[in-house]
């Protein structure tokens, strides 16, 4: 704890000195700059006995405490707390200054409020981390004023404490709670029609009005007898379940770029716990796979208490140089550790044609022996700049070249269309939902 002047005492003091200054030229003004400068001094004295002096709480007449979770979720805005509490018999001027993390590079979590006698503060704001690892927090600075706000009080509360950021769990528990109340709806994933029949039976079950008439068993229902219209049963299926879905991650160099500061990388993860996710709550199996120059990690697919727990302390511990990817090693860890068909949702970024043509031959490896969904990104700085309005020729010859990189993108859709590979081009901020519609998509074509 300790004492500081405020801005309002040295306005005074810059007052009185003026006055002084003044008064050496017209000496009648000396003895009432003298009284006014014995006022100001027992103004200050009264104000620092007013913040220092002794009662229930002498020591600590102001409580504050920082709350926030034990983790934070990237590329996510985390909500933290700071809770004020005054136990002075006057109301006071309070500045708060909290010590955030340097890897939010923010100089503006300064906040001003007046606290009544008693009263109790909660302010709030939020913080977006963009990048995993641990973040740590330091003190949390309270300055105390009266209404004269001559001087001011610090109280310091030592809540340094690191806070682990790992990839979004606020994301993932969104994307449950509607997939839940069956509202995916409203962040972006579709509602697909059933297409074929990606069904395993059931049971049977009484005919109900309304029911498909080709699910009637008929032998089921001559053998109970009676009249038709008690005797007829239907075949009851449902979705097939426990199908193998893997989630393959680059993490060479073409996953570095950053979109709203985040990294490619960082969203394939996102989606990543998201998706697998969706994919326990569907009844299927989740795995996933990283990679870049080396293997990485490798979660098998299953669907078990405390799997996804797994997975996300997996994705938190990645870690990359961001190196040439070599796909060759890819094809052979998901061909020596993948035995069963399964969805490979590969998280990858093609900027050209020839450099997806040079990794097309394990990609065509990988789709013979599994369904594969190539999830690559749209530029969308470059989208924007093609939609602004070209002034001058070097304009519209850069929206030219820039016109040609998006085409160049729709070239590799189509060209891993060609070999019967799934393809999905997305803006980073879509990848999650557009991920999702295709897994929802392949199930409804009995694909997987």
């Amino acid at each position: 704890m300790s004492l500081f002047l405020t801005k309002r005492f040295f306005y005074l003091c810059t007052a009185l000195i003026a006055g002084f200054v003044v008064a050496f030229f017209l000496p009648w003004l000396l003895g009432p700059m003298q009284v006014l400068l014995g006022a100001a001094g027992l103004l200050t004295l009264l104000d620092a006995l007013l913040l220092f002096a002794p009662g229930k709480h002498k020591n600590f007449p102001i409580f504050g405490r920082r709350v926030l979770g034990d983790k934070l979720a990237n590329g996510d805005d985390n909500q933290v707390q700071l809770y004020l509490e005054s136990r002075y018999r006057f109301g006071v001027q309070v500045e708060v200054i909290d010590e955030i993390p340097h890897q939010f590079q923010r100089r503006d979590v300064l906040f001003e409020t007046t606290i009544q006698p008693g009263q109790t503060q909660i302010i709030t704001y939020h913080l977006r981390p963009t990048k995993r690892g641990e973040y740590e927090f330091g003190a949390l600075n309270v300055y105390a004023a009266s209404a004269l706000r001559l001087v001011r009080r610090r109280f310091r509360f030592d809540q340094a404490k690191v806070v682990p950021v790992y990839p979004s769990f606020l994301q993932m528990r969104q994307y449950e709670l509607l997939a839940i109340h069956n509202r995916l709806t409203e962040v972006g994933v579709k509602r697909i029609r059933r297409v074929g029949q990606s069904l395993e039976f059931e049971q049977i079950r009484p005919y109900a009005s309304g029911d498909d008439p080709r699910t009637i068993n008929w032998k089921a229902s001559a053998r109970r007898g009676g009249s038709p219209a008690d005797t007829l049963v239907v075949n009851h299926f449902q979705d097939e379940r426990a199908q193998q879905v893997f989630c393959l991650i680059d993490k060479g160099r073409v996953m570095r770029m950053p979109f709203e500061g985040l990294s490619l990388l960082d969203y394939a993860i996102n989606a990543t716990l998201v998706m697998s996710n969706i994919a326990l709550l569907k009844h299927d199996k989740a795995g996933l796979i990283t990679f870049s120059n080396k293997p990485g990690a490798m979660v098998p697919a299953e669907r078990r208490p405390g799997h996804l727990r797994t997975i996300l302390e997996v994705l938190y511990r990645q870690k990359t140089k961001y190196l040439e990817t070599d796909y060759e090693l890819l094809y052979a860890t998901v061909r020596a550790r993948v035995k069963q068909r399964s969805l490979l949702i590969l998280f990858t970024n093609f900027e050209t044609l020839q450099g997806m043509q040079r990794q097309l031959p394990y990609l065509r490896g990988l789709g013979k022996q599994h369904l594969l969904l190539v999830v690559f990104f749209e530029n969308t700085e470059l989208r924007a700049y093609l939609d602004a309005p070209a002034e001058t020729t070097a304009d519209v010859y850069n929206q030219t070249i820039a016109e040609k990189f998006q085409q160049e993108k729709r070239q590799i859709v189509l060209e891993l269309q060609r070999y019967g590979i799934q393809a999905l081009l997305t803006p980073p901020q879509l990848l999650t939902a557009n991920t999702i519609n295709k897994y929802l998509e392949f199930k409804a074509r009995g694909l997987i």
